[in-house]
Parts: C-alpha cells; structure tokens; sequence
C-alpha cells in the first residue's frame, strides 16, 4: 500500500509539472524575455534570475518557477540545464520538483494523520502554496533579470526559515485545537516578517516596476494553479487507493 501511495505522489507530482509548464510558458516565460531587454553591464549577479528570491541553485528546486527563468545568455551557450533549452530545462525542473512536493504533501499527510481527499486537496495544495510561494513572496518576491537584490546567502536563510516557520505556522492553526497552538501558529506565521527579510541597498533597475509587479503577480498564481493541481490529483489518487483497500 506505502508504495503505491508513493507512486501516486510522484505521478501527480509530475503531471502537475507538466501543466506548471505550460502555464509558465503562456504567463511567465514572456514577461522574463521582455524583462531581458532592458539589461546591460557585466553584473553576473543580476544576469542570473532566481524565482523565490533567496535561493540557490540548490534550492531553486524547492519551487516549481525555475528553469523557466534562466538567462538568454545560458540558453544560447548550450543549455540551461543538462544541455537543454529554456523550454526543456524548464520542464525537467518542474518534473523535479512536482515529484518532490508530491512526496512532500504526503509525507506530511501520513505524518499527521490528516488524510488528503478529492474534497480537501485545494485545501491541501493552498496550503503548500502558502508555505513554499506567497507568505516567503510577502518579504522577498519574485524578481524579474535585472533587479536589485540582496546578500544571496541571507536571502536563501531567510527564505527556508519563512518557509519552515510558516508550514509549522499552517500546522498549529489547522491541525491543532489547543488555545495555545493557535496562538504559537500565528507567531510563526508572524516571526520572519516581524524580523524582516534582506533588502538590497540599491533599488535602482533599468526594469519597469510595473513589469516586476506583472511578474511577481504571473509567478505566484502559476504556482498556485500547479498546487491546487497537485492536491486535486494526489486526492483523487488517494481516495481511489482507499475504497481498493476497503
């Protein structure tokens, strides 16, 4: 039973990729070539792009927004990832990272407990949406080539600490009935925006602001749809196993 549920993870995982692809290629993937074209200098730092600001390239497998944001530069060399193209590099990051969140949420689910279905996955899938994209976004959004940023390793601890503290956050509030989880929920939830994330001392960008306000807003719905996605699909499959198993 363990196997074939792990099996349903990773297959929703990777169909809910394969859609995050082509999403990002109809919403993301323009707004990152249009941002291209106001770059200039030799600043390796803002030629390269990072989806969750804060991440490396370790970490940047952590979000379904990756290889789609990789520079012009890297593609016309060769590849972006592995020798493939923006498209392809893309794809096989997603496919990456849809496995892993699947692999996540029902990790999570067998550890508390708590049971994904048909009815609860958009529950579920909002709820990885919010620890892993918009609640780490409210203090370090996603950036588009060419705007300022800062220390690379203080956004990339910042951002797993947001991440960390808000799924415990998340898990007070929902899972837990006590007075008292409540209320260490939401100081979790609270505790890396009361401390701040790293800011550049420079915010000056030859990209529009309200083209980095476009991408920021394309960025995070693409993953919500991707997580709601996942969530749905994982239920479904879940709920299937369970009347097989009755």
């Amino acid at each position: 039973m363990l196997i074939r549920l792990l099996l349903a993870a990773i297959v929703a995982g990777l169909l809910s990729g394969v859609l995050m692809t082509g999403a990002q290629e109809l919403k993301v993937t323009p707004l990152i070539l249009h941002a291209e074209q106001y770059e200039g200098g030799e600043d390796t730092h803002h030629g390269n792009v990072t989806p969750l600001p804060g991440l490396s390239r370790l970490a940047q497998f952590v979000s379904p927004v990756t290889a789609a944001h990789a520079h012009g530069d890297a593609e016309a060399a060769g590849g972006i990832l592995f020798g493939l193209n923006r498209f392809g590099g893309t794809l096989m990051a997603n496919l990456v990272t849809g496995a892993g969140f699947g692999l996540i949420l029902l990790a999570v689910s067998l550890l508390t407990g708590t049971g994904i279905t048909l009815k609860n996955g958009v529950l579920w899938g909002a709820a990885g949406w919010l620890s892993f994209q918009f609640l780490p976004a409210i203090g370090l959004p996603p950036e588009l080539p060419g705007f300022p940023a800062a220390d690379l390793v203080e956004r990339q601890t910042w951002w797993i600490a947001t991440v960390v503290l808000s799924a415990l956050g998340l898990y007070c509030l929902v899972l837990r009935e006590a007075a008292w989880a409540k209320a260490l929920g939401v100081l979790l939830l609270a505790a890396p925006h009361l401390y701040g994330a790293p800011q550049p001392t420079d915010i000056e960008s030859n990209v529009p602001a309200l083209l980095g306000a476009e991408f920021a807003v394309a960025a995070l719905a693409t993953t919500a749809f991707f997580w709601v996605v996942l969530g749905l699909l994982l239920g479904g499959a879940m709920d299937r196993f369970g009347r097989a198993a009755q």
